[in-house]
């Protein structure tokens, strides 16, 4: 077994201990379902097809983390993670800012949207894939948010919507989901658009 592949090996196995850590006694069976269903279905998906389409080491670490960030999530609810509440409570906030600091990672997955669309389309490096792979992402958050305000027409408001959804009295809070799910996608691209393009030609190299 190769170095990248023991790296992955653990990544899946520590997703696989915390998911399993989630699942016992949660705020809500009801609500850990809906939280946690889009990443165990993205974990299925990338470990399904590992042997055919093997992403860059740094790109499972992205899936990973942000795996992990959903089964802790959904295990207290967005609203109620304890360490964030502990930060609610020394600093004077107005909410616990769990969720928001979910949406601004969530920008991460640019990285692995961007080596989808370099790896399996005709786009190349430059302005262009950036561009699209800023608009998928936009596109993501945006859709996320509409799924979660027909959680709320749906279910007509019940508790367990509103745990989903985690607006926490916040009329903006869709707004603001959406702009910091924007922030994190642009600081992404600035920040590891170089080193993924290295980490691509090295997967290049050695398949």
């Amino acid at each position: 077994m190769g170095k990248d592949k023991k790296i992955h090996v653990i990544l899946l196995l520590i997703v696989i201990i915390i998911f399993l850590w989630s699942v016992i006694k949660p705020a809500s069976y009801l609500d850990w379902l809906a939280e946690v269903s889009p990443a165990v279905v993205a974990i299925i998906f990338v470990t399904v097809i590992y042997n055919k389409f093997r992403f860059t080491t740094f790109s499972y670490c992205i899936i990973a983390f942000l795996s992990i960030l959903t089964f802790i999530g959904g295990h207290y609810t967005y609203s109620e993670v304890p360490l964030f509440n502990w930060i609610k409570e020394e600093f004077h906030l107005q909410r616990n800012n769990y969720d928001r600091f979910g949406h601004f990672f969530k920008g991460l997955m640019a990285i692995v949207i961007r080596e989808i669309l370099i790896r399996k389309t005709p786009l190349t490096k430059g302005a262009w894939l950036s561009g699209i792979t800023f608009s998928i992402m936009l596109a993501f958050a945006a859709t996320y948010e509409i799924i979660e305000w027909l959680s709320t027409k749906i279910s007509k408001g019940s508790k367990g919507s509103k745990d989903f959804v985690g607006m926490q009295g916040d009329r903006w809070d869709a707004q603001w989901d959406m702009f910091l799910a924007l922030i994190g996608t642009l600081l992404t691209l600035l920040l590891f658009t170089k080193l993924h393009d290295k980490l691509l030609k090295n997967l290049k190299d050695k398949g």
